[in-house]
């Protein structure tokens, strides 16, 4: 009769111990779950900002000339499309920035104009930036006030592409 006593006071002690644990696990456990989930957030949108860059760089490389509309600049049309393809990817496009400036010389960092014709052949810098707020959904907020950014380097031209003109 004794034994079975103490084997019910075991039973009860493991299931406390069991509880226990699972109060100090679970909670670390979800914090775990949610900051992977929150940081695969975070490489997804890098992803589609560096693929937006680099289609971006496509235009600025290729013969642009025949594909920019009447009334707009090589440059609005570069900025349009690479916002066009971030929000088609599914991100927000509100507080997303764009820049294009020389990416070398005595102009390191200037805004470039692609339509300038004395920047044939010159290498300009497309980067995007968007705040990481706008993109989380998630409750952790580990990545707060942070800003993802992109960006590539091409060579500039009218002539498609050509670098012996």
């Amino acid at each position: 009769m004794r034994s079975t006593h103490t084997f019910g006071c075991r039973c009860r002690e493991s299931r406390g111990i069991a509880v226990t644990e699972c109060a100090i696990a679970l909670p670390l456990l979800m914090v775990l779950v949610l900051g992977v989930l929150e940081i695969g957030t975070a490489l997804r949108a890098s992803t589609i900002l560096q693929s937006a860059c680099r289609e971006s760089g496509r235009l600025v490389a290729l013969d642009w000339r025949h594909v920019v509309a009447d009334g707009q600049t090589p440059n609005d049309k570069v900025i349009q499309d690479l916002k066009n393809f971030v929000a088609a990817s599914g991100l927000k496009v509100e507080n997303l920035t764009v820049t294009l400036t020389h990416a070398d010389g005595p102009y390191t960092g200037q805004p470039f104009d692609v339509s300038d014709e004395d920047n044939d052949l010159q290498f300009v810098r497309i980067e995007v930036s968007l705040p990481y707020d706008d993109i989380s959904g998630f409750p952790l907020r580990i990545l707060r006030g942070k800003t993802l950014k992109a960006f590539i380097v091409m060579r500039a031209t009218f002539s498609g592409g050509s670098l012996t003109g």
